[in-house]
């Protein structure tokens, strides 16, 4: 196969870094792949993946997302999406990469991959651009209340105003991200729920693409995507005939205790009209699951899921 690097200009000129996984033949692809990464994380942590898509005849690409990995180049620590709107701003790159996508495979079915906060601007750029695509599978995603992020906003608000945007916020980190080693005591790191495989979280916590701590400004733009991505009316709009596979672990804390947050999250897409909704918990897997102990069944999984879509269309 072929992988490249390569950088493309968003909507307002903003230059996105990129990968780009091509099978090894020179046949058409079957499909293709667009990836959006998870919070602190970066696109180059899902190539053992895209390979395996690759295998199977998959393309697959995806981008470091703004204040993340060779986006944010040498931007300081703290990750911060934009100045302002940033969750809107990180769906348009999401955006621009999908219209690169199409320009070099014309006609070629695209499927949407979202890992935790990139499965929640998987789920805003469905309600958006959900046409574009024939199917996404959302990891590591859970349920957010309303109250909750409207509180964070208030919260994150107050933050900017004290320290400003770029200001790395230890408070909100705390709040959001402080209970999701509890359940793995006696741990042996701050990041045991990411995964049972403990050279993944090492290598992980030594990665020097690896973002350490959100902003306040990155915050408020988080909260207020959420809230915008549970918007009723905005979900009303995903189109009603795109297939979307939910995938979580049960000890993930994201998901809730035992995925119940998934299952809610399914029902709830369910009961506006989504006609193909599924989703898969494994067992005793915690929330990356592309880098767990059972990460080659998950990946199968996958592609077993994609083709199948295929051969519905």
């Amino acid at each position: 196969m072929t992988v490249v690097s390569f950088t493309f200009k968003s909507s307002d000129g903003k230059e996105i870094f990129a990968m780009k996984w091509s099978p090894e033949d020179q046949q058409k692809p079957k499909a293709a792949v667009q990836i959006a990464h998870g919070y602190a994380e970066h696109i180059g942590r899902y190539d053992v993946f895209a390979r395996k898509l690759a295998e199977a005849g998959i393309v697959v690409y995806g981008n470091d997302h703004r204040g993340h990995g060779k986006t944010n180049g040498n931007a300081g620590e703290a990750i911060c999406f934009a100045d302002e709107a940033g969750f809107d701003k990180v769906v348009a790159d999401m955006r621009a990469l999908t219209e690169n996508i199409q320009s070099e495979n014309p006609g070629i079915p695209l499927f949407l991959f979202g890992h935790s906060m990139g499965s929640m601007l998987t789920r805003r750029y469905i309600q958006l651009y959900g046409d574009d695509l024939v199917g996404a599978v959302l990891s590591g995603s859970g349920v957010f209340s309303n109250g909750l992020l409207k509180l964070g906003t208030v919260v994150a608000a107050s933050e900017i105003k004290r320290n400003g945007r770029a200001h790395p916020s230890l408070l909100l980190d705390n709040l959001v991200f402080q209970n999701f080693n509890r359940g793995f005591k006696p741990a042996r790191t701050d990041l045991d729920w990411l995964s049972r495989d403990e050279a993944e979280v090492d290598k992980f916590l030594k990665d020097p693409l690896r973002g350490k701590i959100g902003s306040a400004g990155y915050f408020h733009d988080f909260f207020c995507g959420l809230l915008a991505m549970n918007d009723a009316a905005n979900i009303q709009s995903i189109p009603k005939d795109l297939p979307l596979h939910f995938i979580s672990g049960t000890a993930d804390p994201v998901g809730g205790k035992g995925g119940k947050g998934i299952v809610q999250t399914c029902r709830a897409y369910q009961q506006v009209g989504l006609q193909d909704v599924s989703y898969k918990l494994y067992e005793g897997a915690r929330h990356e699951l592309l880098n767990e102990t059972n990460k080659g069944e998950v990946t199968q999984d996958i592609i077993e899921w994609i083709f199948a879509r295929l051969e519905s269309l």
